[in-house]
This record gives C-alpha cells, structure tokens and sequence, in this order.
C-alpha cells in the first residue's frame, strides 16, 4: 500500500537518522518553519563533515539559479576523495522541473547525500517526485509551533541552558519578540548571557531587557493606548514601524489587547482572582492592574469602536495599496477619537 502523506514525519526526526553515523542518500525539508529547518541541516552539515575528504565534494546551490538536472548529474559523479559528497539545494520551490527528482530518488547514488529544502508547502503529495519521497522515507514535515507548543519548546530551550523559565514569563516573551524562533532564540541568548549565574528568568528582567529588542515594544503602545495618551501612541507606532515592525503584527497584538480588555469588567464584577483574570484577558498579573485602569477609560460603546476600526485596518492592510504608517496612523486615531 502506498504511502500517504501523513505518514511524513517531522523534520526533527531527521537527526534520527544520522544519530549513528549512517545517513540517508536524500533528505527533503520542506515547510514554513524555516527555524527548524535550518537547525537539522546545520546539525547534517557537522555530522557529515569528517567524511568529506575533498573541499569539492560539497557543494551549496539556490533554486533559481540552478537546473536540476545539472545537479542530479553532479550527484551521480563520483567524489573526488574518497569519502562522501554533499549536495545542498535550497529553494527547491523554485526548481521548474521537479519531475526529474524522481528517478534519482527510486536509485540515488550511495556516495552522495543530497539534501533539498524547500521552503513552504507540497503540492498533491500523490504527484510526482513527492510520491517517490514519501514512499522511501526521504521527505520531512517542518511545521511552524504555535501556542502552546511554541511556549513548550521555549521552556525546553531555557531549561537546555540550565535556566528557569516560567510559563507567564515565556508568554510574555513571546508576545514582546513575536514567534520567530529564530528571534526567540537570539532575544533568550541574551537574556541568559545577561543572568550570569542566576538561574531563574523573571519578568523584571525581560521588562528592563526590552529596550534592548526595539526602541519601543508593542506593550508600550498598549499602554499609551491604555492611558488614551495620543500624543505618545503616535510617536511610539512611527518609531515601531520605522524599526521594521510589521503592521499586521501591531493590529493583532492590539485586538488582542482590547479583547482582553472587553473582559475586564465582567471579570471584576464576579471577583474572580487577578491571577486567573489576567490569564484570561492575556497578560502577566503584575499588568493586570494597568488592564483594570484603561477599561475605566473605555465605554462598551469605545470598545465596541475600536474593534470596528482593528477590523477595517486588518482588511485595508490585506486588500488595499493604502500606505502601511497611513493605516496604523488612521487606527490610532479612530481609537482614540
């Protein structure tokens, strides 16, 4: 029976397969996590150096640059050492004749690793060459980690470094950093290289740490908004779209923030906890009083407005040319009106 394509496993378990040593003659990432899978192919890299005798025994080509079949013949030719060689084609997306794969796939070369990233989705995995991949185990899955499981593998990653990371600490990254791991990783290095011997990471540091990130975060202008301050939402939303921070990612953090904020009130009226309020309404207790105070400055009719206007700038972002800073621009100003 054929192989479908939820038999794909993911692209962690790659390293599985040159945990002893032995290597499979073709590996293919694909997905959008880049993160991952740049980390299995650097781990690929290391673990198949001491078998490269010759520096041209391996080489690195790009999609677009390149035609497969050009590589595939570079693949069948024997090293010049007497070890392995190393093909690495990214952007494999990019290749225009991908049906060839197919027969170097069912009878690759023994001598050769050949490794292909592409970045993104498959088409129909029962076409070809990916059929052919499936069927002999040479195709990995890189899925991007959301929620929880993204918190998880940030908590595994500070506990790898021998540090506490807790979990309300870990939300507060993510949502300061964004969920890039690859920008996760670069922000916690920093974090641990900053603790020294301590072993616990607190909010207080991540918070005196941000400025480090970006001039302004997005729980700046949370706040600002919060206090209806409108000549400081104004300047920190230019300063963040000046520092290259996408707009989609401002008008998500902030629907978040005033759906949060919508629950406030409802959430003070049953006394319920402020440590399980500030879960729900998604944000650190020690913050939760700002929450409380910026819902004293919004009516139900407010809010009610606002989500009208993060709403129209989600789909003006989506669907029109109107300029990004004209977007966030007008946003600020319809919540604030």
């Amino acid at each position: 029976m054929a192989k479908s394509k939820s038999s794909i496993k993911p692209v962690s378990f790659a390293s599985k397969t040159f945990a002893d040593g032995k290597f499979l003659p073709v590996y293919f990432f694909f997905g959008n996590d880049s993160f991952s899978m740049e980390t299995v192919l650097n781990s690929l890299e290391k673990a198949v150096q001491p078998l490269i005798t010759s520096e041209f025994d391996k080489e690195v080509f790009h999609g677009e640059d390149k035609n497969l079949i050009d590589i595939l013949d570079f693949a069948s030719a024997f090293p010049f050492g007497s070890g392995k060689k190393l093909i690495i084609v990214k952007e494999f997306d990019k290749i225009k004749d991908k049906k060839n794969l197919t027969s170097y796939v069912n009878s690759p070369a023994d001598f050769t690793i050949l490794v292909l990233i592409n970045y993104g989705s498959i088409p129909r995995s029962d076409s070809e060459p990916f059929k052919s991949l499936i069927k002999n185990d040479f195709i990995f899955e890189a899925k991007e980690l959301k929620g929880q499981e993204l918190l998880n593998w940030l908590l595994e990653f500070a506990k790898s470094k021998d540090k506490i990371l807790n979990e309300d600490e870990g939300r507060f990254l993510i949502d300061l950093v964004g969920e890039n791991r690859a920008l996760l990783e670069s922000q916690l290095e920093k974090i641990i290289l900053f603790l020294g011997e301590k072993e616990e990471i607190t909010l207080e540091m991540i918070k005196s740490l941000s400025t480090r990130f970006k001039e302004y975060s997005i729980f700046d202008l949370q706040n600002a908004l919060g206090k209806k301050d409108k000549k400081k939402s104004f300047n920190i939303a230019g300063q963040m779209m000046q520092n290259g921070v996408e707009p989609t990612f401002i008008i998500f953090m902030l629907t978040k923030y005033f759906m949060g904020l919508s629950r406030v009130k409802e959430l003070t009226d049953k006394k319920v906890p402020v440590g399980e309020s500030a879960k729900l309404v998604g944000t650190h207790p020690y913050y939760y009083k700002d929450y409380q105070n910026a819902r004293l400055l919004y009516s139900d009719e407010d809010l009610y407005n606002v989500s009208n206007a993060l709403l129209k700038a989600d789909i003006s972002i989506k669907t029109s040319s109107i300029d990004e800073k004209s977007v966030i621009s007008l946003l600020i100003a319809e919540i604030l009106q």
